[in-house]
């Protein structure tokens, strides 16, 4: 169904609503949906122990590897720190290809197996590539993946060991997107992000269901999402007023704030400046690379969920973002790539300024692991200090350097926004 002007359209590969161009959204008879919190506490521990609400006519033909119920972390210590007494981090990390993108991946490449394409593939900045990849190898599907030719070469590894093809583009993001998107319809193939879409992003919801579910199906009063395209939180939104019309939760309010890093936030700059749509950025220029997309397709939409939940939108600049990654991991042992490093900054920011309550239920989304952004992060670290293998050495180390620890090196920041 357009989420626009109400268009009805049959189940098929298809990129946008044919009459307004406005983003289709798979529509469910909510009113007969009858599951229990107990049905779904028995089920298998992945995404599709919430069947009802995903968009495969067979759920027991799903390219599954597993993803799901990813950990939900109660930070003490951080929250400690932060004088929040209930913060939690949902930590994606954990999932198959260690990313969130498993959500919409296992969904789209189910349904493309179900629809009976020859090809699937997607453009990407990493993550998706890496999760698109491995399922469409546990699908049989022959798969090709658009990244910007800076994308961390870790992600590309993952997606390359998975036997894609990788097809690195001289350009943006966004220029990937639309290469990927004529190749997609050229030659009939379905790519998770384009023509898959609309199934595509419901794998994206579960992330907010499986929140409800390890709260004891209470709702958080804010979740901070990291903001690329808006797909993601979109889906929490969308996510979040299903779980409540199908009686599965209170129907209570929860912010949704929206976290972009400072050298691309269309988003961020478009709802500080009072607008109604968001104007695009041609040359995105951060360290949160898989963040970087100039013209997010659901930034109009995120505007309009931030104001109705009473959230916000927020940008921090690439030093808050590595300072988070090292927060986060000192504190709650947690390795995220600077996407995730972006929720943690934008957490403090809004502490800063008494944003929340001390008791304010509050999920951090932390979407993907450091490792995936090795090659970036390794480059920004000061080399630790080495001892001779001696008693001796290590004692003038404990009395001179115990307080030394490896850390983000400011001067060399600056080197790796470049895209």
């Amino acid at each position: 169904m357009c989420r626009e002007c109400g268009a009805i359209y049959p189940l098929k590969l298809l990129y946008a609503c044919e009459k307004c161009f406005a983003p289709l959204d798979v529509s469910y008879n909510l009113e007969n949906i009858k599951v229990t919190r107990e049905e779904i506490s028995q089920r298998k521990k992945n995404i599709w122990r919430y069947r009802e609400l995903l968009p495969l006519e067979n759920y027991e033909t799903a390219i599954d590897l597993g993803t799901g119920l990813s950990t939900l972390h109660k930070a003490e210590n951080l929250g400690r720190q932060l004088g929040l007494t209930q913060l939690y981090i949902k930590d994606d990390t954990v999932n198959p290809t260690n990313s969130f993108k498993d959500r919409p991946a296992s969904v789209a490449i189910s349904k493309a197996k179900e629809f009976g394409v020859k090809a699937v593939g997607c453009p990407s900045t990493g993550n998706l590539a890496a999760s698109v990849a491995a399922h469409s190898a546990k699908a049989g599907l022959p798969c090709y993946i658009f990244v910007p030719s800076d994308t961390e070469l870790t992600k590309i590894l993952q997606a390359s060991i998975f036997g894609a093809n990788i097809i690195p583009i001289n350009g943006t993001y966004d220029e990937a997107n639309r290469l990927a998107a004529q190749v997609a319809e050229h030659y009939d193939w379905a790519f998770a992000n384009i023509n898959l879409r609309s199934y595509y992003v419901e794998g994206s919801k579960s992330i907010v269901f499986e929140i409800c579910e390890q709260l004891n199906w209470e709702t958080p009063d804010t979740i901070i999402i990291p903001l690329g395209s808006g797909a993601l939180y979109c889906a929490i939104y969308r996510g979040l007023k299903q779980f409540k019309k199908i009686g599965l939760i209170e129907d209570k309010p929860t912010r949704l704030v929206g976290a972009q890093a400072e050298g691309c936030a269309p988003i961020a700059s478009s709802f500080k400046e009072g607008l109604d749509d968001v104007i695009p950025i041609e040359n995105p220029n951060t360290i949160a690379k898989s963040l970087a997309i100039g013209d997010p397709g659901d930034g109009y939409y995120v505007l309009r969920y931030a104001e109705e939940t009473g959230g916000t939108v927020e940008a921090v600049s690439d030093e808050e973002i590595l300072e988070a990654i090292k927060l986060v991991a000192s504190k709650e042992g947690i390795f995220t790539e600077p996407a995730g490093g972006v929720t943690i900054a934008v957490l403090k920011k809004l502490v800063a300024t008494n944003y929340f309550r001390s008791d304010e239920k509050v999920v951090c989304a932390v979407t993907g692991s450091g490792f995936k952004a090795a090659d970036t992060l390794v480059k920004t670290l000061k080399k630790p200090f080495a001892i001779d293998p001696n008693l001796n050495s290590f004692i003038e180390w404990k009395e001179n350097y115990a307080d030394y620890r490896v850390v983000f090196a400011p001067e060399v920041i600056q080197n790796q926004r470049k895209f």
